[in-house]
């Protein structure tokens, strides 16, 4: 009789190609500010991949606070750089694997069409009777917005004007409602196909806070996740790019 020889490295490699193929999962926390890119860029990511991505929008300094209480996300996309890095030195972020993904710029935005001028003078008038921006301990653009009065020398005067958002989704809904005249928004939120969608806007120049630099972290949960490490990759890719640059963001 014969004997059988099993080859274990040929059953091994058997058993161990369909798990890599095996679509995977990824839950990513993003920045409220890319909320709109992101919605576009997950279904290619799904179909070119075969993985899923979960998005869960907010702002950045909350998912700071549930990242170090153990929330589940694998993925940050942050709506600044200070963020990532924080979370990458304590421990909580895998080393080496944070990038920028976006450079987002910030507009003071009214729903009226001709109402805000090309130099953001009407901030100046006071004929408005509130101003929108995003919680500044939360949010990257509530900081850049506070960080913007104050450079202007507009804080005090307009500091009974000022309304809120928990982040800066909320922000642009005051807005768009016109519970608010005025509001700081990203530019991605009222920017697409070259022009400004509805309203009027001025982009704050880029010297009157700092740089709206967003970063993309691989948090220790995401480690070992197929879809996770793909989705970072993806990113990095031209048609993720080709739709980070339509919304207004510099990559």
């Amino acid at each position: 009789m014969r004997s059988k020889f099993i080859s274990w490295p040929a059953v091994l490699g058997g058993l161990f190609l369909p798990l890599v193929a095996t679509a995977a999962e990824v839950l990513v926390a993003v920045a409220a500010n890319f909320a709109a890119p992101m919605q576009k860029i997950v279904p290619l990511f799904e179909q070119d991949t075969g993985h899923k991505a979960v998005l869960s929008l907010g702002a950045t300094g909350s998912f700071y606070a549930q990242i170090r209480n153990g929330g589940p996300f694998q993925i940050l996309l942050a709506a600044d750089d200070e963020t990532p890095i924080k979370l990458e030195q304590e421990g909580w972020g895998i080393q080496g694997s944070r990038f920028t993904y976006a450079t987002g710029k910030l507009v003071l935005w009214s729903k009226q069409a001709n109402w805000v001028d090309d130099k953001g003078l009407v901030l100046q008038t006071g004929a408005y009777k509130r101003l929108a921006i995003a919680n500044p301990k939360l949010a990257p653009y509530g900081a850049a917005a506070l960080e913007t009065l104050v450079q202007l020398g507009l804080l005090q005067s307009v500091q009974g004007k000022l309304v809120q958002g928990d982040n800066i989704a909320q922000t642009y809904q005051f807005v768009l409602t016109e519970n608010a005249q005025l509001g700081f928004v990203a530019l991605s939120q009222v920017y697409a196909e070259g022009k400004i969608k509805q309203g009027s806007a001025w982009t704050v120049p880029s010297n009157l806070h700092k740089p709206l630099q967003q970063d993309a972290l691989l948090l220790n949960a995401g480690k070992n996740n197929a879809a996770a490490l793909a989705l970072l990759n993806y990113l990095k890719g031209e048609k993720a790019k080709a739709i980070i640059r339509s919304f207004g963001y510099s990559v």
